[in-house]
């Protein structure tokens, strides 16, 4: 068990404790609930997004993670491209060397 799913279990374990000490299940859920929300509010000030502008803000850090994600991609491939070919030229030449064509190499 982890993260959310040991987090359940201790407040389920929490409410019936509570309920079996005469407190009412309903009562409790709700202020857990309430709780839950009160953390999840100020979590999100303490990160500065809990403005109106905050979801299109996510929206755009979404767009520009994904588009750097591409372009690190696009640099590895291109990259890898360029020495393949440098490579294959290095192997021409060696070829072109062993058979004897040193003048049309220069």
């Amino acid at each position: 068990m982890s993260g959310p799913q040991l987090d359940t279990n201790v407040l389920a374990r929490l409410l019936a404790q509570a309920a079996d000490s005469g407190a009412d299940l309903v009562t409790l859920r709700a202020v857990a609930e309430e709780a839950g929300e009160l953390g999840a509010t100020r979590a999100l000030t303490r990160l500065g997004l809990s403005d109106a502008d905050a979801a299109e803000d996510v929206a755009e850090l979404r767009e520009l993670l994904s588009a750097w994600r591409e372009a690190k991609s696009s640099v590895w491939k291109s990259a890898i491209g360029w020495l393949t070919r440098l490579l294959g030229a290095l192997l021409l030449a060696g070829i072109a060397m062993r058979l004897g064509m040193e003048d049309w190499l220069k």
